[in-house]
């Protein structure tokens, strides 16, 4: 028989004439019965109702008779989102229900947008649910007395746990967590009166902690990804037994539509990034015939060049069109997001901002620009149309260059074949795990082994030793082996056992540094007359003079000054000028979407020719068949010409840039074995360039059995690249996490070459005097991992291991070979010519067919012109 709780729910889903899907009774059943674990359910199937409502059952079980009269009940559910921009959705969705139901509850968020008087007043009174982001729940941990917040706790909720899986700031939930379940119901918090300090406490309860807190749930919602049981795994750590863990699956067929938009002319040679304006009438037909769209960029820049670009053609959509993205001002992104629900808005033009599931019901059409080079990212995008139970999203695919257009046929079949990404976790991120320690000693302080424990129940840090954890405990007290000289590095003091930050100057500065979340520094962007638009990064600003004009947020701004972190604009009435670009712009092909393509790619070498965008494509493939070679599953194609700039040997793994960017690299060091050279590289996500000017002795090369092997390959690795400095710029980041550097205050943000000539001081010192320290071992794991992904690497050299080479002389570049090239004319920064008008160059000098100059959208030498450059034609 259903409990009172089941029954009310039952009620309120008949009152709205909706019917619960066969996941959410299971979701029902498993959360009262106690289990925690993880929820798969795809966007716009009502994953959020399928937690929160029986989290109101089991409350209405509990107080069956008082349930509509019981106020100030404290903080038992904690909702954590990757993005602030999530929070109010849920948060109106959620009071809804709780004023439809009669329930006397606060919904209320904590986020780095909450007002300070808003957080001032969550200290004095709880709501009873809390959304809030992983750096807002470190922040709180990070109060004085903080148990008492957490004392009524009755489940944490982890939403698009997939975002944050794979992610440092996964890692802050991982422990965040682990400190939540390691509360008592009840606890006791010690007094910080200074006659407290002098009392010699025997057992961890004097500081409000005891054993394991089995009355917290831990509950995740992840979107389908290729590795879901070990996000479950990563979640909950390792202290839940197994039968009290549950995956709750939606198995509900989302109706997804996709289309590509196929440019009416295929160029024979293209080049990354320079059509995608040029199908801009093809676009906003799609945008006439929908009551609402998104066009998703891959980029900030992208989004700003295609916002320009709509208003200059399509001035009618003035009033009706908006744009979002992460560094535009919040104030104009809640306008935003307001205008979408309140079906104000035609057309929005955004970025990953809006991926994640804000609940946008008025939108039918999602415009994706260039490829997102991953199923999961596209899947999540295409959910933002039809965000309803039942209904079909429509997705349109809009290629950059042609040979994108394969990439949308890979991606219409990985969806097809149910292919996903897999987050890999991370592991062992001491400088997380160091920022969490001072976090903890900020405010009541902790034990060393009982800390040692928590942390070891986690996923990222199972495989902590105890002297590592040792060596960490020592860097926050007394700076380790190498700082112990200067005061700045010694943070946290020991008394009687408790660890301890006594220093209030240390404390805020800590506080102000809390997350994981680095990039260049941000200057904000104001009027000069008042108000804000946003944030660009100083390296984009430095670069200003007074008068310039840029386009950012949509206007066309004039640069007056900068002053105090802060640079004033005013109004321009220039229809041209430089558009902003931020860094770490380009996403890499992911592995999964690479194997589709190279499949595709096999079908079009074997004449198969049943998709719309291959048949598209038919002239391309036909002239690099004709000129080169179209390898098949089985062969590895290498391509061989002499220009007047050198030697060109370009190579077509089909793995994405930042594997090719080590495999070059590692593939030069070897043939360099056999006859030395200097190599310029060059590579883009299908393929990479070496270039010299002496002949290459790739034939030697290829009859040895080292070319591609994985042999040693760590130590060819380090000898083929500047592995110090590939670890060098990943310290930066990891010094900012751990606390060596500090950025600043609120409008005193330490400027960022002061930043960088502080911690490659801090990585020489380490080097030199520490070898040993963790963090230098840390920034060069990552450095292997992440920029140069080592283990894709791996896995592509021994599958071109098994192919047959292919190894074609040609008298000029092919069509696969061409936007490689123009990539590396990118990479050059002495040069008075645009990007556009050497690329017409290089199109005359190899009689390239039919290539065209335009702007590469998100590249940095914008001058904000959309009208192009046409390089001569010649035929063959």
């Amino acid at each position: 028989m259903d409990s009172k709780g089941q029954q009310v729910i039952r009620a309120w889903y008949e009152q709205k004439n909706w019917e619960q899907f066969p996941f959410q009774q299971e979701m029902m059943s498993a959360y009262l019965s106690g289990y925690s674990g993880l929820l798969n359910a795809p966007t716009g199937s009502g994953k959020t109702f399928a937690l929160f409502l029986p989290f109101i059952a089991a409350y209405i079980d509990k107080y069956p008779d008082t349930y509509l009269t019981r106020k100030n009940n404290g903080l038992m559910m904690l909702w954590i989102t990757p993005l602030r921009a999530l929070t109010n959705d849920i948060r109106k969705a959620m009071q809804e229900v709780c004023t439809e139901l009669g329930l006397p509850w606060q919904v209320l968020t904590r986020t780095g947008d909450t007002s300070a008087a808003q957080k001032a007043a969550l200290k004095t009174k709880l709501p009873e649910v809390l959304l809030t982001t992983p750096e807002s729940l470190h922040l709180m941990l990070a109060q004085k007395e903080y148990p008492k917040v957490f004392q009524n706790l009755d489940v944490v909720v982890c939403d698009e746990w997939h975002e944050l899986l794979g992610t440092k700031r996964g890692v802050q939930v991982e422990l965040g967590l682990s400190r939540l379940r390691a509360l008592s119901s009840q606890p006791e918090v010690l007094s910080q009166k200074p006659e407290a300090k002098t009392k010699k406490p025997n057992t961890e309860k004097d500081f409000g902690l005891k054993t394991q807190n089995l009355r917290l749930k831990i509950w995740g919602i992840s979107a389908t990804i290729g590795n879901l049981e070990q996000a479950g795994e990563v979640l909950l750590g390792n202290t839940f037994p197994a039968d009290q863990v549950k995956m709750v699956r939606a198995f509900i067929e989302k109706k997804l539509v996709v289309k590509s938009v196929i440019p009416p002319d295929i160029e024979s040679y293209s080049w990354s990034g320079h059509i995608g304006i040029k199908l801009l009438p093809q676009v906003m037909e799609i945008v006439a015939k929908s009551k609402t769209t998104l066009i998703f960029c891959n980029t900030r820049s992208q989004s700003e060049i295609w916002y320009h670009a709509i208003l200059d053609n399509y001035p009618e959509y003035a009033g009706i069109m908006a744009m979002h993205h992460g560094s535009l001002d919040n104030e104009l992104r809640n306008w935003v997001e307001q205008a979408l629900h309140a079906e104000a808005l035609k057309l929005v033009v955004c970025t990953s901002s809006l991926d994640l599931g804000v609940d946008f019901r008025p939108v039918d059409t999602i415009v994706q620009v260039g490829s997102p080079k991953g199923v999961s990212r596209f899947l999540q995008r295409a959910g933002r149309s039809g965000h309803r139970p039942g209904d079909t999203s429509l997705a349109y695919f809009v290629p950059t260059h042609s040979l994108e257009l394969l990439e949308g046929a890979a991606l219409k079949q990985a969806i097809k074949n149910g292919v996903f990404e897999s987050r890999d976790p991370v592991l062992l991120a001491m400088d997380v795990l160091i920022q969490y320690m001072v976090t903890l000693a900020v405010s009541d302080g902790f034990r060393a082994e009982g800390l040692y424990n928590e942390v070891k129940s986690t996923y990222a840090f199972a495989d902590i030793r105890r002297d590592e954890f040792g060596k960490l405990l020592e860097f926050i007290t007394n700076g380790g082996k190498t700082l112990a000289a200067y005061d700045e590095f010694l943070k946290v003091e020991v008394e009687n056992g408790l660890y301890k930050v006594n220093s209030r100057r240390v404390a805020m500065r800590h506080r102000l540094s809390i997350g994981t979340i680095t990039s260049e520094l941000s200057l904000r962007v104001s009027w000069l007359s008042g108000g804000s638009l946003g944030t660009i990064e100083e390296g984009f600003i430095s670069k200003l003079k007074p008068g310039n004009v840029f386009w950012f947020a949509g206007r066309s701004l004039e640069f007056i000054k900068v002053k105090e972190m802060t640079a004033y604009v005013k109004k321009s009435n220039k229809d041209k000028g430089l558009i902003p670009s931020w860094a770490g712009g380009r996403m890499p092909l992911s592995s999964q979407l690479s194997a589709v393509f190279r499949d595709k790619l096999d079908e079009v070498a074997h004449g198969l020719e049943k998709d719309e965008e291959i048949i598209a494509l038919k002239p391309l493939f036909k002239l690099q068949e004709r000129l080169s070679h179209l390898p098949q599953s089985h062969e590895f194609l290498i391509e061989s010409f002499h220009s007047r700039d050198g030697h060109h040997l370009l190579f077509y793994p089909f793995e994405g840039r930042l594997v090719h960017e080590g495999m070059a690299s590692l593939l030069a060091y070897r043939i360099s074995k056999i006859k030395s050279a200097s190599y310029s590289i060059a590579m883009n996500d299908y393929g990479f360039e070496l270039l010299t000017d002496e002949d290459i002795p790739i034939e030697a090369a290829l009859e040895t059995d080292d070319l591609f092997s994985i042999d040693n390959l760590l130590d060819d690795i380090m000898h083929s690249l500047n592995a110090n400095e590939m670890a060098r710029r990943r310290f930066r980041d990891i010094a900012h996490i751990g606390g060596l550097v500090f950025t600043g205050y609120p409008g005193q943000t330490v400027k960022n070459k002061h930043l960088q000539a502080s911690t490659s001081l801090l990585f020489e010192v380490f080097t030199e005097y520490e070898p040993d320290n963790l963090l230098i071992r840390q920034a060069y794991n990552e450095a292997l991992a992440l920029q140069l992904e080592e283990f894709r690497l791996r896995a592509g050299l021994q599958r071109i291991s098994k192919q047959t080479v292919i190894l074609k002389q040609i008298e000029r570049p092919t069509p696969f070979a061409f936007p490689i090239m123009v990539d590396s004319l990118g990479r050059e920064k002495l040069t008075t010519e645009t990007l556009e008008e050497r690329v017409a160059k290089m199109a005359r000098q190899y009689g390239a067919e039919g290539v065209k100059a335009k702007p590469r959208e998100g590249d940095d030498e914008k001058k904000g012109k959309f009208s192009a450059k046409v390089a001569r034609k010649r035929g063959f």
